[in-house]
């Protein structure tokens, strides 16, 4: 499977990157990639959620009214769960929503998202590029040179680049990460995946089977 190289103004080159078949040609598992979006989302939660129960509620205990013979229901104190402004009954309680997700999993639901996208043909493979400053204005023409200003981008990086990352930053629906922090929230939720040159070959490496 080939795939073309791209300048970044939006030219295609005489330049082609071989892609691995097993890894970037795979048969999508959805329910991997299911389940690999849960958790990942699952462990942003903060978990800190909270209402206050019967006994954590400021009020007084006195009784409202007798037992028997008011021809009303029974009723306790005023922070009784049935009174407004009384505790919650079973209400939410801090706790932490992460679960445990085998690695294969996690590998194989990154190789399904990285499929589709090749198959969709929304994976783009750019000539590597520097930027001597963070200049948002420049890396807003790269993306108008392939019709993206208004749509999810993500670009993948080789390796760290802060001032590319600083570019990108104020742009809302553009996204950078690195080769090696690929997951499959990112890529599904990107419209297309632009790829320098250099981390085809990181890619493939981090989404065989471990």
């Amino acid at each position: 499977m080939e795939l073309a190289v791209y300048s970044i103004d939006g030219t295609k080159t005489s330049k082609t990157v071989e892609l691995n078949e097993e890894v970037f040609g795979a048969a999508p598992n959805n329910h991997a990639i299911y389940l690999d979006v849960k958790h990942h989302l699952a462990n942003k939660r903060q978990g800190t959620h909270k209402t206050k129960e019967r006994n954590e509620i400021k009020g007084s205990t006195r009784k409202l009214r007798r037992q028997k013979g008011t021809g009303a229901a029974r009723i306790g104190d005023i922070k009784s769960p049935v009174l407004r402004g009384g505790g919650t009954i079973f209400g939410p309680k801090p706790r932490d929503h992460s679960f445990k997700l085998n690695k294969k999993v996690k590998v194989l639901a990154r190789r399904s998202a990285v499929a589709y996208k090749v198959k969709g043909n929304n994976m783009l493979v750019l000539e590597d590029f520097s930027m001597e400053e963070p200049r948002t204005k420049k890396y807003l023409e790269i993306l108008k040179s392939f019709e993206l200003e208004n749509r999810k981008s993500l670009l993948v990086l080789p390796d760290h680049d802060t001032n590319i990352r600083l570019a990108s930053r104020n742009i809302p629906k553009a996204s950078v990460i690195t080769a090696s922090q690929l997951n499959t929230y990112a890529i599904m939720h990107a419209d297309r995946l632009l790829v320098f040159e250099s981390s085809v070959a990181l890619m493939e490496d981090f989404l065989k089977n471990k």
